[in-house]
């Protein structure tokens, strides 16, 4: 999804983030993107390690990095004190509020609450709200009580039970269903720490969700910061599901109830997830891998099989115990 059109000088940008430059300061900038996927007219950022190794390679118009790293990458370089601090500021200025979709439209077939009026494309009632610049496709059903949001797109065939808010900027694949009291699309949670507080990262990205995919009650799965969260096709989801943002989630994944993935985590296909566990974010699990209950993954899976890190509760003496042999055996 687009971004809104509007362009800075690496010049101007400095200014904003109290930042040197190293390389062309009249290059114009007229987006912020991940560092894998920038161009030539893109601004991203580096503070995390990981990410380290994109610097040579990117395609990016300019890369905020930290004043003490070293490097002789030719990209353009903003450099300051606190780079993810930097890109929260910048995030603001790209915040898109245009249409995203070209020709808004409610197909005369889709099946919207009882008492609501479909007859223009913003339609406010007792029971759904729909915005503007919002597709909906043939055969679609929406529940009493929902909201759709800005650029959102339903496509044929998809169901929408009572009480869901799809926020902004969610794609709804084809015979797709959301249960009931869930929220797709909300703001992930992106905060840069400063000495004021924490400044708000504005959430850039949209939900992509693909077709035949069931998302369970009460599941939340957020948009995008850069780029767009994606959960692909014949994904299945129990009730109470987190999903952060600018997560993949591979095709024919099955995750129980309660269970939490952190942000930019990407996941291949056939993933089976026992209840009550937990991915860590910034982190990669290849195709069919079967996580126990109650597990928590902390690092990459680079190999398919059954992973379990269960902890049997126990008497606080005796797990005291326990963890003092888990130490040593580590």
């Amino acid at each position: 999804m687009s971004q809104k059109k509007i362009s800075f000088t690496l010049k101007e940008l400095s200014k904003i983030i109290d930042a040197s430059i190293t390389g062309d300061e009249n290059i114009v900038i007229s987006n912020i993107a991940p560092i894998q996927e920038a161009n030539s007219n893109s601004i991203t950022f580096l503070s995390n390690k990981k990410y380290s190794k994109f610097l040579d390679t990117t395609l990016a118009g300019a890369v905020i990095i930290n004043s003490n790293l070293e490097t002789d990458s030719p990209v353009n370089l903003l450099k300051c004190s606190d780079p993810y601090l930097a890109y929260a500021k910048i995030s603001s200025l790209f915040v898109n509020k245009e249409n995203k979709l070209e020709i808004p439209s409610i197909h005369k077939s889709a099946n919207i609450s009882s008492s609501a009026d479909v007859s223009t494309l913003s339609t406010i009632s007792a029971n759904v709200v729909i915005e503007e610049n919002v597709v909906v496709e043939d055969g679609v059903y929406i529940g009493p009580n929902c909201f759709i949001g800005p650029n959102c797109y339903l496509k044929k065939g998809s169901n929408i039970s009572p009480n869901c808010s799809l926020v902004q900027d969610v794609t709804l694949g084809e015979f797709s269903s959301v249960h009931f009291g869930s929220v797709l699309g909300s703001d992930g949670f992106g905060y840069a720490p400063s000495k004021k507080g924490y400044q708000k990262i504005e959430q850039l990205g949209g939900l992509i969700i693909g077709d035949n995919v069931e998302i369970g009650s009460s599941c939340t799965i957020d948009r995008g910061a850069l780029g767009d969260t994606q959960i692909h096709d014949g994904v299945k989801l129990d009730n109470q599901v987190h999903i952060a943002h600018n997560v993949s989630l591979g095709e024919n994944s099955a995750i129980a109830a309660c269970c939490a993935i952190a942000g930019s985590t990407s996941i291949g296909k056939n993933l089976q997830m026992g209840g009550l566990s937990g991915i860590l974010g910034h982190i990669s699990i290849c195709d069919d891998v079967l996580i126990g209950a109650h597990t928590l993954v902390t690092k990459n899976i680079d190999k398919p099989g059954n992973y379990v890190g269960i902890m049997p509760a126990q008497e606080q003496k005796d797990w005291v115990k326990s963890s003092i042999f888990i130490k040593k055996r580590g």
